[in-house]
Order: C-alpha cells, then structure tokens, then sequence
C-alpha cells in the first residue's frame, strides 16, 4: 500500500535564532536535507527548507516499499569497508551518528527498530510512512518551514537564491545554504542532477555521477540482439535466481565471492547480490568494455560432489531429469545452463561439473542511471572545507547523495545521507557562529 504524506505547510516563526537574524536555507528534502534541518532548529537557527516536488521524503517512502531498512548492525569497522575509497572521508561524519545512534534517534520519534537475520535494521512495522509523518511533525514543532513545488535555479546576479514555483519565479535570501539535492536517480522522484551544471559554473569540483547499485545488461551472442533469448525471457523474466554465489575477479582486490541471490530481468540481471557487486562491474566495463562474474548454481556442494553426479551413469534419462534428481538443479538454473552452454559442454561432464560451480556471465552495459538505486560521483570531498562549505562558494554547503561517495544497499546509504546531514548542520553552525 502507498502511503503519502500531506504537503507541508508553513510553521510559524520560530524564536530569533542565535547569531541572531541568521537564516538557513536547506534545498532538498530528503533525509540528508531533513536532518540538516533538525540539526540547525535544535539549536535555534530559522530554517527554511525547499523541495521541488509537491511532499518531502518521496525517495525515502519508495526505499521503505517493501520494508525500510534504516541501517545495519554490523560492527562500525566492518561497516566502513562498505564505502570503499571514501572511507576515511566518511569515517568522522558516520562516527558522530553511527548505526547505534540512528536507532536510538528512530525510537526518540517512537519508531521501534529489529535486526533482521542478515543484520539489516528495520522499523519493527517496516514502514517509511510513520516515521516521515513523526519526523515532520517534530520539525515543524521546532520552527522549520516547508516550501513545496519550488525548484531550485540557482542563484541571482546579487546571490539570491532562485526558485521555480507554480505562480513563477521568486527569489529568497539566505545567510547559508545547505544544498541537499541527492544524486540523478529516479529523476520523477526530485533527484535528477540538475545541480550538476550549477556547480561546475561556480567553480566546484564534481566527479562525474553515474549509476550505483544499478542492473546490468548481458552481452548480446549469437544472433541474438538483445542479450537473452526470447524463451529464456518470456519464462524466466522477473524470477529470482537462489541460492547462487557470484564470483568477481577484481583488478585490485582479487577474487571476491559472496553468496545471496538476484533476478534475471529482460535484458540482464539485477537485485542484491548484482548491487553488492555493481561498483566493481560497472568500473571493469568503463576500462575493459565488459565484465564477466561466474555463477557458483551449487554453492552447498564441493566441485567433487558435483563431479561424481554428473559423471554418474544416468541411463535412459534426460540431461535435465538427471541433475534435477542428483543435484536439484531445476526451472531458471536449468535454463541458464542451455542458454550459456553449447550441446557440446552440456554433454561433457567435466565441463559441465566446471560450469555448474562458475558458469560465466558476460555483462556489457549498466541499465540507465535513471534506474539506478544510487549514484556514484558528485561533489568531491576535497572542494569542501571541514565544515562541508564549497571552498569555490562561501556559505554554501553540500551534504547526502550529492557528494563524491557510493554504498551498496542494506542500510549503508540511509545512514552515510542522514549522518552527512547532520554533521552539515553542524558545520553550517560554526560557520555562522565564526561568522559573527
């Protein structure tokens, strides 16, 4: 069921803030940009906080569809390895609001959370809805102000900010700006990257975005254009392959295995385990035009079991009778056996005993990044100060997806966006303290 929230109104004015008369504008509201906001308001600055769509929080509601996963129990070392390279930019932020601490702030909003069997942490109904609505109250009980179905243009000759609204343009002033307009995916959901431009006009140093978290398509074979045969996605579209291991062979990290399971989609594949991987494919095929992961279909057996029942004298019974009965392989398995292998290595038991234990999937193309979980790129770390202000535009601040820094899923985004917010908050108080 789709829940919604009601557009934002208008709070009333909250007490003069301290440094006195300091205004905050904060563009984006997603969790990045909200929990600016509720840093900023807790400690009396007057917030006002644009969204070009007509509610916040829509990204976040889709995210909690099928059960919001706020973040992961992992221990915080182990956590960290999860954003790769930018680890150590990301360690300080995400150690001042670590998963602990996230849960913890969930229950002040009276939000019960669980660990899952796979150690993610959900709210105990699994719903996005009622921790939004519980959110926004707060906020507005502390003074923030909501400025729906504006979007932002960028700033006028004299640094106001420029905003697109159904009764046309209007400009607002700002001692600060928090931008919080996440990557450039799900553009129908507030994200499209239209920041990109901007930035780069006044001088901020952007890497540029690209899918995260994404899907792949198959290399084309054969004859066939599109990548799959047309049996093997009229059948098995949409099916989930398990249990499965994926094997990566990866330029600087070496062989990685990981075990879970992912969908074969019309032209590829996609889910869980292909986004653990997606970072890893998605830079093989920008320096080597393709990438190829191998498919262990019998993570429980060893290459001997396997061996010995393909080996196994079968007698009047089929191929495909066969490995049901000795080794449960089955349905899309199956499938994908006769898709990948030729009549020759099917029949070879030795191929065969090799393929089941690393069958080899050619992938050529990330899905768009409109389809994309995530992004990968954005404003770099090293053209922001400690506070999180673009070096290239005093008073503006960049924090959430925007930023330079990718995670898979399992709650390691939610809490990178919701910790950068609030360590922006933070840095935009010091600047505005320092600022007198």
């Amino acid at each position: 069921m789709t829940h919604s929230i009601p557009e934002a109104t208008p709070a009333s004015a909250s007490p003069s803030p301290s440094p006195s008369t300091s205004s905050v504008a904060i563009i984006g509201g997603g969790p990045a940009g909200l929990m600016a906001a509720e840093m900023l308001a807790s400690k009396g600055a007057r917030v006002d906080l644009y969204d070009a769509m007509p509610s916040v929080g829509r990204k976040f509601l889709l995210a909690g569809r099928g059960g919001l996963n706020l973040t992961h129990s992992e221990e915080l070392p182990a956590f960290m390895t999860r954003f790769a390279q930018r680890q150590n930019d990301l360690a300080p932020i995400i150690a001042s609001f670590p998963p602990d601490q996230l849960r913890a702030w969930a229950q002040g909003l009276g939000i019960d959370t669980f660990v899952g069997t796979s150690g993610r942490v959900f709210p105990t109904d699994m719903k996005a809805a009622p921790l939004l609505r519980a959110w926004l109250h707060r906020l507005r009980q502390a003074g923030v102000r909501f400025h729906m179905r504006h979007r932002w243009l960028g700033w006028a000759e004299d640094g106001t900010l420029r905003f697109a609204t159904p009764q046309g343009e209007v400009q607002q002033g700002a001692t600060a700006t928090v931008l919080a307009l996440g990557g450039a995916s799900w553009a129908r959901l507030g994200s499209d990257g239209a920041w990109v431009e901007r930035l780069t006009d006044v001088g901020a140093a952007i890497s540029p975005l690209r899918p995260s978290n994404c899907g792949f398509d198959v290399a084309p074979t054969g004859p066939q254009l599109q990548g799959w045969s047309d049996h093997l996605r009229t059948r098995f579209a949409g099916q989930p392959i398990k249990p499965v291991v994926i094997a990566f062979h990866d330029a600087q990290d070496g062989l990685i295995r990981q075990q879970g399971e992912f969908v074969l989609t019309d032209t590829g594949v996609e889910g869980s385990l292909i986004y653990a991987f997606s970072a890893r494919i998605r830079d093989q095929i920008a320096a080597a035009g393709q990438a190829t992961i191998h498919l262990d279909l019998l993570p429980s057996h060893s290459p001997q079991q396997v061996l010995t029942e393909t080996t196994r004298a079968r007698g009047p019974r089929s191929l495909s009778t066969h490995l049901k009965s000795r080794l449960g392989i089955q349905g899309i398995k199956m499938a994908l056996l006769h898709e990948l292998l030729s009549p020759e290595e099917l029949n070879n038991p030795a191929i065969l005993a090799e393929r089941l234990k690393a069958l080899p999937v050619t992938l050529y193309r990330a899905r768009p990044i409109d389809e994309a979980i995530s992004t990968a790129g954005g404003v770099t770390f090293e053209s922001l100060d400690a506070n999180g202000m673009l070096k290239a535009r005093p008073g503006v601040f960049c924090c959430g997806e925007m930023l330079d820094w990718e995670a898979p899923t399992g709650g390691y985004l939610l809490t990178a966006s919701m910790a950068s917010g609030r360590a922006t908050g933070e840095g935009v108080w010091r600047y505005l303290n320092e600022a007198g």
